[in-house]
């Protein structure tokens, strides 16, 4: 079980430092800080704060998923899709500024974490809730995307 907790934490922080390349800088950029933003746009250090615990509560429902799924390529190929999207977010919108192609990558992020608490929740049960930190801060960071979409 820790081995396979250890693999996911390196395979899901690998998407957020590849990410943090492009939002290190993206958020210190004149069009970032230009940009209209939500009201209900957190301070900077939660966002950081909110990825490391999902990406912690995210492997661990992962490493106990693994063992429990039967088709492996179809939870290799939905996770695959998952750490794409939200690796590919970033880049999108940080750097080349789609604020409106960024919503539709966030919105299919959304879907597929949903897809994945739905789908597995007969395998794992009651560890399903440790995807509801990813979702809830997918809804919220949807709404801030749409909200820049929309607003400028």
């Amino acid at each position: 079980m820790l081995l396979r907790i250890i693999v996911f934490l390196i395979i899901n922080f690998a998407a957020l430092g590849i990410g943090g390349l492009f939002t290190n800088s993206g958020v210190n950029s004149e069009w970032y800080v230009s940009l209209n933003k939500a009201p209900w746009t957190p301070p900077g250090w939660v966002f950081g704060f909110a990825w490391t615990t999902i990406m912690i509560c995210f492997s661990i429902y992962l490493a106990y998923l693994w063992p429990q799924v039967e088709n492996k390529n179809g939870l290799i190929a939905l996770f695959v899709v998952q750490w794409l999207l939200n690796v590919g977010w970033n880049p999108v919108f940080f750097h080349y500024h789609q604020t409106g192609p960024g919503l539709i990558v966030i919105s299919l992020l959304t879907v597929v974490v949903g897809y994945f608490l739905f789908r597995y929740w007969p395998e794992v049960k009651g560890r399903t809730l440790l995807l509801l930190p990813y979702l809830v801060w997918l809804c919220i960071a949807t709404s801030l995307n749409a909200y820049i979409y929309l607003k400028n």
